[in-house]
């Protein structure tokens, strides 16, 4: 991969509407369709089974009501995908990238043999996002009642208020939120009631997004990993169950964990100036190339800040590292950036 230059600030933040998401998710709500994921529905009596062996998630002691992280991993416990698993009384949910579910599909049908699993793509539902401190009050207001689900990684199971609707309390940008999974027909609808039913609550764009993502260090597949990287190297165990059994890719977990022998790890870079690396930029310590950049943006809170998988000769808080051939100042920092 080529050297990579950098881009103005200025030009990701366009009108301040970052800014004003940005106040809206951190001290009301931010409310967003996203677009870029679809929900797919797992049936058969083999579902939880199956699912178990394919994914680092525990599948079989879920109870309904749970929503799990998950990876599909190779059996070297590279990431394929990430996804969320909601699970209900007669079907797993899968929330999952539109372009992840492509290669996963791939993978796991790979691998169905003779196990009573069905996958129904064609549902028409979207995934409403409502993030920061006010999306509770935001979605009890759109409900008429107080949501039923206190718990993180938990959901309803049920209707709430609207028809079709199944309310999880699921922080996936690592903050404060709440997703909703409805009819595709009545997203914008229902995205314009929440909004207006209070007044601290801001339709969002995706770009905002990015920010808490980068701010809690939640790794992006295929931005801030790679083909070969590891589960753990992109700091992903919140997905991963250390306590169950057999999966596809947990020998290289066990071993990674029981032995410590990760070389590499993603880190925070704080990047002096207001200029915003590019994905792939070069991250040098004292001349020597010791990783390259994945995500990066202008945060309100930090200014510009990017994620970085690091040789472990730079993984300190505050060692001083170059990017790219203009050789731009950054400091290595430990995530979250909080």
């Amino acid at each position: 991969m080529e050297h990579s230059e950098l881009k103005d600030t200025a030009s990701a933040t366009p009108g301040g509407e970052i800014a004003a998401d940005y106040a809206a998710v951190t001290s009301g709500a931010g409310v967003c369709v996203l677009a870029d994921r679809k929900v797919v529905r797992v049936v058969g009596d083999d579902r939880a089974t199956f699912f178990h062996g394919m994914c680092s998630a525990d599948v079989k002691s879920a109870a309904p009501g749970t929503v799990l992280p998950a990876l599909i991993l190779t059996e070297h416990a590279h990431v394929i995908a990430d996804l969320f698993i909601w699970v209900m009384d007669d079907a797993l949910l899968l929330d999952v990238e539109v372009d992840a579910w492509t290669r996963a599909r791939a993978h796991l049908e790979r691998l169905l043999v003779a196990d009573d699993v069905e996958f129904e793509e064609e549902l028409e539902l979207s995934i409403i996002d409502v993030e920061g401190p006010g999306a509770s009050s935001a979605v009890r207001e759109f409900s008429g009642e107080t949501p039923p689900v206190e718990k993180n990684w938990s959901h309803n199971g049920k209707t709430l208020g609207t028809p079709d609707v199944i309310v999880g309390k699921v922080p996936r940008y690592g903050a404060p939120a709440f997703s909703l999974i409805v009819q595709e027909s009545a997203a914008s609808k229902i995205v314009g009631r929440i909004v207006n039913g209070q007044p601290d609550a801001k339709q969002i764009g995706g770009e905002v997004l990015e920010v808490l993502c980068v701010e809690n260090g939640i790794a992006r597949i295929g931005v801030d990993t790679g083909d070969k990287t590891i589960a753990l190297e992109a700091r992903l165990n919140r997905a991963i169950s250390f306590n169950k059994g057999c999966y596809v890719g947990q020998e290289t977990i066990e071993r990674a964990t029981a032995r410590g022998a990760l070389k590499k790890g993603m880190f925070g870079l704080r990047v002096g100036g207001n200029r915003v690396p590019t994905r792939g930029s070069v991250v040098n310590l004292q001349g020597k190339e010791v990783g390259r950049i994945g995500s990066s943006v202008w945060s309100p809170r930090f200014g510009v800040i990017a994620l970085a998988i690091l040789h472990h000769s730079a993984w300190a808080p505050g060692t001083r590292v170059s990017i790219g051939e203009s050789d731009d100042a950054a400091t290595v920092s430990d995530l979250p950036f909080a």
